[in-house]
Protein backbone atom coordinates (compact mmCIF):
# COMPACT_ATOMS: atom_id res chain seq x y z
CA UNK A 1 0.00 0.00 0.00
CA UNK A 2 1.51 3.13 -0.90
CA UNK A 3 1.65 5.56 1.80
CA UNK A 4 3.04 8.56 -0.30
CA UNK A 5 2.62 9.28 -3.53
CA UNK A 6 4.97 11.02 -5.83
CA UNK A 7 3.39 14.97 -6.94
CA UNK A 8 3.32 13.63 -10.41
CA UNK A 9 1.39 10.42 -9.45
CA UNK A 10 -1.20 12.88 -7.66
CA UNK A 11 -0.88 15.24 -10.47
CA UNK A 12 -2.00 12.29 -12.96
CA UNK A 13 -4.81 10.97 -10.70
CA UNK A 14 -5.74 14.75 -10.84
CA UNK A 15 -6.34 14.54 -14.61
CA UNK A 16 -7.75 11.06 -14.84
CA UNK A 17 -10.73 12.64 -12.04
CA UNK A 18 -11.23 15.62 -13.95
CA UNK A 19 -13.35 14.04 -16.94
CA UNK A 20 -16.61 13.62 -15.59
CA UNK A 21 -17.35 10.21 -17.52
CA UNK A 22 -13.92 8.88 -15.59
CA UNK A 23 -15.10 9.61 -12.61
CA UNK A 24 -18.38 7.71 -13.15
CA UNK A 25 -16.52 4.56 -14.56
CA UNK A 26 -14.55 5.10 -10.70
CA UNK A 27 -17.54 5.14 -8.98
CA UNK A 28 -18.95 2.25 -10.67
CA UNK A 29 -15.64 -0.10 -10.14
CA UNK A 30 -15.50 0.88 -7.01
CA UNK A 31 -19.07 -0.28 -6.30
CA UNK A 32 -18.79 -4.01 -7.93
CA UNK A 33 -20.11 -6.87 -6.24
CA UNK A 34 -16.78 -8.49 -5.52
CA UNK A 35 -14.85 -5.38 -5.95
CA UNK A 36 -14.46 -6.25 -10.63
CA UNK A 37 -16.36 -5.68 -12.92
CA UNK A 38 -15.88 -6.76 -16.64
CA UNK A 39 -15.37 -4.56 -19.09
CA UNK A 40 -18.59 -5.68 -20.93
CA UNK A 41 -20.55 -4.72 -18.01
CA UNK A 42 -19.18 -1.00 -18.04
CA UNK A 43 -19.74 -0.73 -21.82
CA UNK A 44 -23.36 -2.01 -20.88
CA UNK A 45 -24.16 1.59 -18.57
CA UNK A 46 -21.98 4.03 -21.26
CA UNK A 47 -23.15 3.74 -24.28
CA UNK A 48 -19.79 4.71 -26.11
CA UNK A 49 -17.78 2.83 -29.16
CA UNK A 50 -15.41 0.11 -27.45
CA UNK A 51 -12.30 2.76 -28.16
CA UNK A 52 -13.68 5.41 -26.40
CA UNK A 53 -14.24 3.26 -23.31
CA UNK A 54 -10.99 1.77 -23.52
CA UNK A 55 -9.56 5.63 -23.66
CA UNK A 56 -11.48 5.97 -20.53
CA UNK A 57 -9.76 2.39 -18.71
CA UNK A 58 -6.62 3.42 -20.38
CA UNK A 59 -6.39 6.54 -18.10
CA UNK A 60 -7.50 5.26 -15.10
CA UNK A 61 -4.94 2.11 -15.02
CA UNK A 62 -2.09 4.73 -16.04
CA UNK A 63 -3.02 6.92 -13.21
CA UNK A 64 -3.00 3.44 -11.08
CA UNK A 65 -6.68 4.34 -9.63
CA UNK A 66 -7.48 0.58 -11.61
CA UNK A 67 -6.18 -2.27 -12.17
CA UNK A 68 -7.11 -4.72 -15.03
CA UNK A 69 -6.75 -8.44 -15.94
CA UNK A 70 -7.08 -10.28 -19.54
CA UNK A 71 -8.50 -13.41 -19.76
CA UNK A 72 -8.35 -14.17 -23.79
CA UNK A 73 -10.42 -11.59 -25.21
CA UNK A 74 -12.33 -10.10 -21.98
CA UNK A 75 -10.79 -7.76 -19.28
CA UNK A 76 -12.01 -7.30 -15.62
CA UNK A 77 -11.04 -4.15 -13.88
CA UNK A 78 -10.59 -3.41 -9.85
CA UNK A 79 -10.54 -0.24 -8.03
CA UNK A 80 -6.98 0.33 -6.26
CA UNK A 81 -8.08 1.07 -2.85
CA UNK A 82 -4.38 1.84 -1.90
CA UNK A 83 -3.79 4.35 -4.33
CA UNK A 84 -7.38 6.15 -3.87
CA UNK A 85 -7.00 6.09 -0.05
CA UNK A 86 -3.27 7.30 -0.57
CA UNK A 87 -4.29 10.09 -3.07
CA UNK A 88 -7.36 10.93 -0.96
CA UNK A 89 -4.90 11.12 2.29
CA UNK A 90 -2.34 13.56 0.65
CA UNK A 91 -5.11 16.00 -0.41
CA UNK A 92 -6.34 15.95 3.41
CA UNK A 93 -2.81 17.78 3.80
CA UNK A 94 -3.36 20.65 1.71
Amino acid sequence: MPTKLADKDIARIARALAEPRRFQLLKEIGAAKGGVISCGELRDHHKVTAATLSHHLKELETSGLVTTAKEGKFMSIALNRAVLDAYLAQLQKI
